[in-house]
């Protein structure tokens, strides 16, 4: 575990935090004036490898090249020309902070966004320490600048991350559909009405990102998916961009607890280890991996159901209820995945440089307007 200190005063910043996975919904923007969680479980950290933050370059001021030496193979619509290696931590587990009221920056009505730089200070120096993101529709964190903090180790707790097995024995899926809310909904009469079930924003990033690899293992041929829920998060889309009469390639469901991919597939459909970033990998070698948050994988592999009635009996002397609750309601829209994870995941795979990938990425906007993102 760390603590993060001050630069310039060596104060400290944080509680103890232990590093885990950058969550690929990290910079998802979801919706217009939703009210989204933590990014963050409390007591963990996990850091952007690559710049992030202002200030920000259009993609019309940067020489190819450039973008190329970052990794970056497609336009997108800016770059940063932040320092790379920001800590993105649960803004609880942040003291010895202050606002900078005056670096609100961007943020609407609802909140702040970071948007013109640090706005939190150090409270022992006032060294600008850290972004505190809140706003509408963001993930709320803090992000620390890394040029502002340092990470120093706390004695004896050196933690060794879980195994696969241990993962799959205490590792809990992430449900596909939630109840979300709009900012300001409380101030509302009947206010709970205003929670409406919608797939989760989680789900939609991580098919963002598992969509861009479906694409780049196509070749450009159909692909086939496992019925279920995995065909609802990704058939409608994979034959929306994907040409139909050549042969097909297989994807499957694989990992820790499956059993072993046959020769056939062709793509792999994996988790990521929650706190390493490891993609897991068979012990043969097999197909295409493509990611897959932990908890969403877990979903798909191993589907969790709503009981359709309450357990029967009776309940216990001194009980007046039981604890029964009724099946999540189903959203009222089809999948979408998330576009801009799509966008930020694709320009970085090679594959993309293929004529026919690249006019897909080209054509995101047709595509979002014909609701397949």
């Amino acid at each position: 575990m760390f603590v993060f200190v001050c630069t310039g005063c060596g104060a400290e910043l944080t509680a103890p935090l232990s590093q885990v996975a950058l969550p690929v919904h990290a910079h998802q923007k979801y919706g217009n004036g939703t009210q989204l969680p933590v990014l963050m479980e409390s007591g963990t950290f996990a850091v952007e490898s690559e710049p992030w933050g202002p200030p920000w370059r259009r993609w019309e001021d940067i020489h190819p090249d450039e973008a190329a030496a970052r990794g970056v193979l497609a336009p997108v619509h800016a770059l940063s020309d932040g320092a790379p290696g920001a800590i993105v931590i649960a803004p609880g587990d942040a003291h010895g902070t202050v606002l900078i009221p005056e670096n609100r920056g961007g943020g609407n009505c609802c909140g702040l966004d970071g948007s013109a730089g640090p706005n939190v200070a150090c409270a022992a120096c006032a060294l600008p320490v850290a972004s505190r993101i809140d706003d509408c529709s963001l993930w709320q964190a803090m992000w620390l600048a890394p040029s502002a903090v340092r990470r120093l180790p706390v004695d004896g707790t050196d933690a060794v991350p879980v195994s696969w097995a241990e993962l799959m024995a205490d590792g809990e899926g992430t449900p596909p559909f939630e109840p979300l809310a709009e900012w300001g909904s409380r101030l509302r009469a009947g206010h709970w009405s205003h929670h409406r079930w919608s797939w989760s924003p989680q789900w939609e990033a991580a098919a963002g990102r598992a969509l861009a690899h479906l694409l780049a293992a196509s070749q450009g041929r159909p692909v086939e998916v496992p019925d279920g829920l995995a065909a609802e998060v990704f058939r409608r889309t994979l034959d929306a961009l994907l040409p139909a009469g050549s042969p097909a390639r297989r994807a499957v469901l694989a990992g820790p607890g499956r059993p072993a991919p046959y020769g056939e597939a062709d793509i792999l459909l994996v988790p990521v280890h929650p706190q390493t970033g490891e993609v897991w990998t068979p012990a043969a070698p097999a197909g295409y991996p493509v990611p897959l948050p932990f908890g969403v994988w877990l979903w798909l592999a191993f589907p969790e159901q709503d009981p359709p009635v309450p357990t029967s009996g009776v309940l216990p002397d001194g009980v007046l209820r039981d604890d029964f609750d009724p099946p999540a309601p189903r959203p009222l829209r089809l999948f979408r995945a998330d576009p801009e994870t799509f966008r930020r995941t694709l320009a970085r795979l090679p594959q993309v440089r293929s004529p026919w990938l690249r006019a897909v990425h080209d054509n995101l906007t047709q595509h979002i307007r014909a609701g397949y993102f």
